[in-house]
């Protein structure tokens, strides 16, 4: 008797399920497709992939695509960070889910006696209903994990890229530097021959002795920017996962960028697109939905059940309704007699948010001042290149021939001829320097504003 009504027992309780659960405003479907939306579609197929992308090998001559290129493939935080989004993706179909159901069982040790017959054993099952709203919020709470995880990831993403182009310029100025130093080098070596030719026809030798002096400080110089190759090797190395002490090759050519940017419409992007802000913006959100599931906690939860008793054959023959099994439908709630602890909730709930808004409000100024000082060095190394590279350069050089031919012809003196050599390796390096601050610091704003702004570049900085 009990297989007889077991499948009915089933059926019924299910039909209750469906029913109750069709009352609330979730969708009926959960899991991935609840994050429809909050993810861009290019980045949709690294949902389907359970691994990272392989490792790839970088050309002999590599240039930035291909560094950035290579760290997007094997930087282990930026993969740690793909997890943590991935795994929030997960949660969803988790907190939206109803609780389990509750399967009771009872055995009677002394049959109960009753007109159609001795009772033998009970069967129950449950289910609990959150009150109308939770799960819903409780899954938005979860989708606003999802896109604060994937700001998150944006974020990480963004800074790796900065990383990888500030080590890669700072190594193009490393090579132009100690390219600069040695033509200082060969030119201080020239200088050393025209003395060592005045001295011999006659002239003191204070010009041959400034020379060697000269040449001492160069090769020291020389020594240093050489040394530097390899911690700016292993800096690199580290945002690309590889071996620290293995030398990268010199870069050939920096990255472009804009000859003029807007400012006003960067500041607006970095407002609206900010993987920061859209960070605290998901947590924003959040805090709200737990404000709102705090207010919830006042009402009870339903439960529902089925009890089902077997019932043996009734002792006396004819008995009407003898053996018939009886099915009990029952219902309980919960009672949230203890308001305080809601109120504590629901205080706490509401404090957090508070937090998370005024934090919002905080982060994004010190962003936009940020901003601010990086679009200044940014204009800023832009007026020196023109300064130095089309003004200042040409003179110092022309100062410095000018110099070598009045130290020949006997009208200058040895310590002028090194004067107009030094400015010239000065504003040679602080050229180079410009050139490097120029793109560093154009590659921080596209950090702080997390998107492209133009520079040409290929999809990978994208």
């Amino acid at each position: 008797m009990v297989r007889k009504n077991y499948w009915w027992l089933l059926s019924y309780f299910g039909g209750a399920a469906i029913l109750w659960s069709g009352c609330s405003s979730l969708p009926d479907k959960l899991g991935n497709n609840t994050t429809a939306g909050l993810v861009p579609r290019g980045e949709a197929s690294e949902l389907n992939s359970s691994a990272p992308a392989p490792r790839s090998d970088l050309p002999a001559e590599a240039s930035l695509v291909d560094y950035l290129r290579y760290a997007a493939l094997n930087n282990p935080g930026l993969e740690a960070a793909f997890y943590r989004w991935k795994a929030t993706l997960e949660r969803v179909a988790q907190v939206t889910a109803l609780p389990d159901p509750t399967l009771s069982y009872g055995y009677f040790v002394e049959q109960v006696e009753t007109r159609v017959g001795p009772q033998r054993q009970r069967f129950g099952i449950a289910q609990t209903f959150p009150w109308f709203g939770k799960r819903t919020l409780r899954g938005k709470g979860a989708e606003a994990e999802v896109s604060r995880a994937y700001a998150s990831y944006e974020q990480a993403k963004r800074q790796l890229f900065f990383e990888v182009t500030d080590a890669y310029v700072e190594l193009f100025y490393l090579r132009e530097a100690v390219q600069r130093t040695e033509e200082s080098i060969e030119l201080i070596m020239h200088l050393e021959s025209v003395a060592q030719a005045k001295f011999r026809a006659g002239s003191d030798a204070t010009g041959v002795i400034k020379a060697q002096v000269e040449l001492g400080k160069l090769e020291d110089r020389l020594k240093t920017l050489v040394a530097l190759r390899g911690p700016l090797s292993a800096r690199l190395n580290s945002a690309l996962n590889r071996d620290l002490n293995t030398l990268v090759s010199w870069p050939s050519k920096l990255p472009e960028v804009p000859d003029a940017i807007d400012d006003a419409e960067i500041h607006q992007q970095l407002l609206s697109q900010s993987p920061e802000l859209l960070e605290l913006d998901a947590k924003v959100r959040a805090s709200d939905h737990s404000v709102g599931l705090a207010r919830k906690a006042f009402y009870p939860d339903l439960t529902l059940g089925v009890d089902y008793v077997e019932t043996r054959d009734a002792r006396s023959l004819g008995t009407p309704g003898s053996g018939r099994d009886p099915v009990m439908i029952m219902g309980r709630v919960n009672l949230p007699l203890w308001k305080n602890k809601y109120r504590a909730g629901l205080r706490e709930a509401l404090a957090t948010r508070d937090a998370a808004v005024k934090n919002r409000e905080h982060q994004e100024n010190v962003r936009v001042a940020d901003l601010k000082m990086a679009l200044y060095h940014f204009h800023d190394s832009k007026r020196k290149i023109s300064l130095l590279g089309d003004t200042l350069m040409p003179l110092a050089q022309n100062s410095l021939d000018v110099a070598e031919q009045a130290y020949q012809a006997g009208r200058a003196d040895f310590l002028q001829l090194i004067d107009a050599q030094r400015l010239l390796l000065d504003i040679q390096l602080s050229y180079q320097r410009a050139l490097a601050d120029c793109v560093q610091r154009f590659a921080e704003i596209e950090r702080m504003v997390g998107v492209p702004l133009g520079a040409p570049a290929d999809e990978t900085r994208r």
